[in-house]
């Protein structure tokens, strides 16, 4: 595959930006769906409520790409969490659902659009992780892909325990028979 690495690179990217739009789709309909009045929900006394996931999910996502397209190259540090919090969009803790919603929505056209605009390069370079491995930047916004995608199923979860069947069910339980 010798002189064609750019370009398998770039289409990697993109695939991961997409999986990540499609993610953060199901993320803001979890939102959406759930009771308005219930977003104080917590499935059991030592779990984040789901408000509280939902707000990690902005603040994480958000936040670990300000900190890439800022051009760190060291997350290891102590003042990581002052760092971060630098790169978190500014929603109260208590915002509604209307408002996350709206605040995933913006964040992901956002920090995808800015993403995309970055050179191969960019992606390719070494950087340490908060918790000292050494990654690429691209292997870094898989990660935090990875991130949302595991608290987006623990949004599912509240779902199903308030009756609600989630977006990506609903899809599938829409398709003919026969096309899962």
């Amino acid at each position: 595959m010798a002189g064609c690495g750019y370009n398998v690179f770039m289409v990697r990217l993109q695939q991961v930006l997409e999986s990540w739009k499609t993610i953060r789709q199901d993320t803001i309909s979890a939102v959406e769906d759930f009771p308005a009045a219930e977003l104080d929900y917590r499935a059991t006394p030592e779990l984040m409520t789901f408000r509280e996931i939902a707000h990690h999910i902005l603040d994480a996502g958000h936040g670990l790409t300000g900190m890439l397209l800022a051009g760190e190259v060291d997350l290891a540090t102590p003042d990581f969490r002052q760092r971060l919090q630098r790169h978190m969009p500014d929603l109260p803790a208590q915002a509604g659902a209307p408002e996350l919603a709206a605040a995933l929505r913006r964040s992901i056209e956002e920090r995808t659009a800015e993403l995309a605009a970055r050179p191969a390069e960019f992606f390719a370079e070494i950087i340490t992780r908060f918790d000292g491995q050494r990654v690429t930047r691209l292997e870094m916004l898989q990660m935090v892909k990875e991130h949302e995608l595991t608290h987006r199923q623990q949004l599912f979860l509240y779902l199903r325990l308030k009756g609600i069947v989630p977006a990506t069910t609903r899809r599938r339980m829409a398709k003919p028979a026969g096309r899962a």
